[in-house]
C-alpha cells in the first residue's frame, strides 16, 4: 500500500495517492505576466473544482535549462515569488515551481506548497537533499536520461535527508535525438517505491532542441497518452496550459489549450472511475 503524500494548501490539505481525488498540477511553463497566470489559475480552479480534482497552480519562476541563451527564461527568483504568492493568496490555490539551485529553497519553501525538482536536476545530491530539509512536499520529475528503476536512488537520497512527502513524474525519456518516448511501465515501477506516480503529459510529447534555436513539440499526441497513463495507475497528472499555446512564450508547441482542457479531463477521469472500478470489483 503506497501511504498518501500530504500537501498543505491555503484552504485544506490534499491527500495525494491511491483512492485519493487526482491531483492536477497545470498552468503555463513559464510565468510571463501577473495578470495572464492570475486568470489562468483562477479558471483552472473552477474546472476543477467542478470535477472534484485537487489543484496546485504550476509555473516557473525561471527556467534555467532553456536551450538558446536568448530564450524567454521568467521574471526571476523575487518576482517570480511574489507573483505566485499573489496567486496563491488571491486565487486560494497551492502552488509549485521548479528550483534549480539549493541557496534558492528558503526564499520559495515561503511561498510554495509543493517543490519540484527538475527533470534534468533528479541526481543533484546537493538540490534533493536541500528540498527534504524544506519541510515541504516535493515533485521530483525522472530525467529524460534515467531508467524508471534507478530513480530509487534519488528517491533514498530525499528520504534519507528526512522526508517522505514525495512524487514521482514520469515526462519521458531520450529516444534518438529531438525525441522522447514514454514506457508505460515507468508508472508502475516508481509507484513499486511506495511513492505516488504523477504523469506529466505535456512535457512527454516535447521534440527537445527539435525546432532548432528551442524545443518543439506535437501536442496532438497529449491526449492518447494521458489516457493511456491513466489506465496504467496515476495519482496525479501534469498539464502545462495556455489560452493560445501558439503565442507562448515558453514551450508553445508541447502545451494544451486552456479551453480544452476540462473535456480532456472529463475522459481521463472517466477512465479512472472504470479502472478503480475493476480493479477494487
Amino acid at each position: 500500500m503506497i501511504p498518501p503524500v500530504t500537501i498543505n494548501t491555503p484552504d485544506r490539505p490534499y491527500q495525494i495517492g491511491p483512492g485519493q481525488p487526482l491531483l492536477l498540477l497545470a498552468g503555463p511553463c513559464v510565468l510571463e505576466s501577473g495578470e495572464l497566470a492570475w486568470d489562468i489559475a483562477r479558471e483552472m480552479k473552477e474546472i476543477c473544482s467542478r470535477l472534484g480534482i485537487s489543484y496546485v497552480f504550476k509555473a516557473s519562476f525561471d527556467k534555467a535549462n532553456r536551450t538558446s541563451l536568448n530564450s524567454f527564461r521568467g521574471p526571476g527568483l523575487e518576482n517570480g515569488l511574489r507573483q505566485l504568492g499573489r496567486i496563491r493568496d488571491e486565487v486560494g490555490v497551492p502552488v509549485v515551481s521548479d528550483i534549480h539551485e539549493s541557496t534558492q529553497m528558503e526564499m520559495a519553501a515561503d511561498i510554495l506548497d509543493l517543490i519540484q525538482i527538475p527533470a534534468f536536476l533528479c541526481r543533484q545530491t546537493d538540490l534533493l537533499v536541500a528540498a527534504a530539509k524544506s519541510g515541504k512536499a516535493i515533485n521530483l520529475k525522472k530525467g529524460q536520461f534515467v531508467s524508471p528503476w534507478d530513480m530509487i536512488h534519488a528517491v533514498e537520497k530525499i528520504r534519507d535527508a528526512g522526508c517522505d512527502q514525495l512524487l514521482l513524474t514520469e515526462r519521458g525519456a531520450s529516444y534518438g535525438y529531438n525525441n522522447l518516448v514514454v514506457a508505460m511501465r515507468s508508472l508502475p515501477v516508481m509507484r513499486g517505491m511506495g511513492c505516488p506516480v504523477v504523469f506529466d503529459a505535456t512535457h512527454s510529447v516535447q521534440l527537445p532542441g527539435g525546432a532548432g534555436g528551442s524545443s518543439g513539440g506535437q501536442r496532438e499526441f497529449i491526449p492518447p497518452l494521458a489516457r493511456a497513463a491513466m489506465a496504467a495507475g496515476i495519482d496525479g497528472l501534469f498539464m502545462e496550459v495556455h489560452p493560445e499555446p501558439d503565442k507562448a512564450l515558453c514551450d508553445g508547441p508541447n502545451s494544451w489549450p486552456l479551453d480544452q482542457v476540462e473535456p480532456l479531463l472529463k475522459q481521463l477521469l472517466a477512465i479512472r472511475a472504470a479502472v478503480e472500478e475493476e480493479i477494487n470489483g
